[in-house]
């Protein structure tokens, strides 16, 4: 009796070994990108960024303009204010905040996080990003990689669908109170 429950014990963990080798057998194949240095050394990617940065310049020349025109007529108001009557610096004043708000406006609208300059990289930027996309699934795909890492950003930029658990975890979630 005790030689037959260890042959049945023997079977068991042999079993489970055999379960945990061919577990081990579907190879996991995991690569890595640096985008970093493939944005650094793509010459699409240079040629989007030197666009980017003439269109910034233009930006920053408007931007500059408005700084000027506000720095010269706050000197003004400054300088002209004790000559002025009541009524005329209430009107500069306001001539004035108009300015500034107009020069408010126009760096939101530019430099604001949704603004110009952001939808202008994004612009010249999201081919780019889709083209490198589809080239590192493309060799994935090729030669067998589970998952690509980009190291510049620490983020997947590649992986097998066979390796999503997404519908395990959602069915148990949904299964268990």
């Amino acid at each position: 009796m005790k030689h037959k429950m260890l042959a049945v014990l023997a079977l068991s963990v042999a079993g489970v070994a055999v379960g945990a080798i061919s577990a081990l057998a579907q190879t996991v194949k995991i690569g890595y990108i640096d985008s970093i240095k493939i944005f650094a050394e793509n010459k699409e990617t240079q040629e989007a960024e030197r666009q980017y940065r003439a269109d910034v310049q233009q930006w920053e020349a408007q931007k500059q303009r408005y700084e000027q025109d506000l720095s010269r007529m706050g000197e003004e108001l400054s300088a002209q204010s004790p000559m002025l009557s009541e009524e005329k610096k209430a009107e500069r004043k306001l001539e004035f905040q108009r300015k500034m708000d107009e020069y408010k406006r126009f760096m939101d609208e530019t430099f604001g996080d949704t603004g110009l300059a952001a939808r202008r990289n994004k612009e010249l930027t999201q081919p780019i990003v889709d083209k490198i996309n589809k080239i590192i699934e493309k060799i994935a795909k090729e030669q067998g990689y589970t998952m690509v890492f980009d190291v510049a950003n620490a983020n997947i930029v590649y992986a097998d669908k066979a390796i999503d658990i997404t519908e395990l975890v959602l069915s148990t979630l949904s299964t268990r109170p």
